[in-house]
């Protein structure tokens, strides 16, 4: 393997978004590991990239599972030695289409938040030693303006209650990770792809997979100029 491809790690790379950023950095040459916790889903999308040209790689990943958490991060290291591009971009809503605060539980809220929020923090910190090894090295949070305050401030549209706040906390712990790499090459940043048809909204949206993975190869890509600690949209850099 040249020594100049980057490696990028995708969380939840078999379908929707995530498969769309595999497909697009597989594109433009980056060693591509598709994360995926279903082993024949994400074998498959493999298969697929592969077919499309993309030197990429299933591996095997549940963001709820300290014990394969664990194994990815070794077998990175095992096969790669470091990291350049992380993308957290599994993520859940299992509220869809609406939840009210009065009407949401606490089974809700800690479902969502094992994935959204505790999920991203231990992949982030499983693999962060081989992101450190990085030359420019990129983490690239999913997040949505739904978790921003000032957004939903006043907002008729119906409420998706743990998932906002999942994603309100999510945000926050972006910055956080960026406030202590910024002294390090490091860049981090959440993105909005927007809302975007997948299976986590039933399919209903304005967006298509591929229009909301762009936004994140861009911020996977972007240069030693590029931001930190930002909230990105298409449209740019949005207040928190």
């Amino acid at each position: 393997m040249a020594a100049d491809r980057k490696i990028a790690l995708i969380t939840g790379a078999n379908k929707g978004i995530g498969f769309e950023a595999a497909r697009r950095l597989g594109a433009l040459g980056v060693v591509v590991l598709a994360g995926a916790r279903d082993k024949g889903r994400g074998e498959a999308a493999v298969e697929q990239l592969r077919g499309e040209g993309a030197d990429a790689h299933f591996l095997h990943l549940d963001v709820t599972s300290p014990s394969l958490i664990e194994q990815a991060a070794r077998r990175i290291d095992e096969r790669h030695g470091r990291l350049d591009i992380l993308i957290n971009n599994a993520g859940i809503n299992i509220e869809w289409p609406s939840s009210r605060p009065s009407e949401v539980g606490v089974e809700q809220l800690r479902t969502t938040f094992e994935t959204n929020v505790h999920g991203v923090a231990a992949v982030t910190n499983a693999v962060l030693p081989l992101l450190r090894r990085s030359a420019a090295g990129r983490i690239v949070n999913v997040s949505s303006e739904m978790g921003l305050p000032a957004w939903l401030d006043g907002s008729e549209m119906p409420a998706i209650t743990a998932y906002s706040v999942s994603k309100a906390a999510l945000n926050m712990l972006t910055l956080l990770y960026a406030n202590e790499l910024r002294s390090t090459p490091i860049k981090v940043n959440a993105c909005s792809p927007g809302f975007v048809a997948t299976d986590i909204n039933d399919g209903f949206g304005e967006r298509t997979a591929e229009e909301g993975a762009a936004i994140e190869v861009r911020l996977a890509s972007v240069g030693a100029d590029g931001p930190t600690g930002c909230f990105v949209t298409d449209e740019g850099i949005r207040p928190w």
